[in-house]
């Protein structure tokens, strides 16, 4: 027999939640609902590792492009930056020191790989570690300086 969760996932959620509405607490389908918010829960830090990645590959672009640099870019930049912040706002818990050093490392690596892949450019030309601070890549007004090589 297939459980509702596998079967109709948005029936077994307004099942859950008319259980712990109504304090049926012992009916609560327990393991999943702890995978669920498990999954929940990566889903948030996943979210704000995309964010970050498309946010430095285009600060990537911008400053070793900058023949390239255009409206376009420059909103993608914006753009990023207020999702950013939104998702911050909404997960506060997501902005801890060490969190956001694990995020921006792998942020980073997987920006450089999308960097290589968008400008043509071998990825040594790129510093193997993020340059930017966190309140340089949130920041509105900053724009890396084209790379004097």
């Amino acid at each position: 027999m297939i459980a509702l969760h596998e079967q109709d996932f948005y029936a077994w959620t307004q099942q859950q939640l008319a259980l712990l509405k109504t304090k049926q607490l012992e009916q609560l389908d327990i393991a999943a609902l702890i995978e669920e918010l498990e999954s929940m829960g990566a889903s948030e830090k996943r979210e704000l590792i995309s964010r970050f990645e498309v946010l430095l590959m285009h600060l990537l672009k911008w400053q070793y492009q900058p023949s390239f640099q255009g409206r376009s870019w420059l909103l993608t930049i914006e753009e990023q930056r207020l999702k950013l912040q939104d998702h911050l706002q909404d997960n506060p818990s997501l902005n801890s020191a060490e969190n956001m050093q694990k995020t921006l490392t792998k942020a980073y690596r997987r920006a450089l790989v999308r960097a290589e892949k968008e400008t043509g450019l071998s990825r040594n030309v790129f510093p193997q570690n993020c340059l930017y601070t966190l309140e340089q890549i949130l920041d509105i007004h900053f724009f890396p300086v084209e790379n004097v090589s």
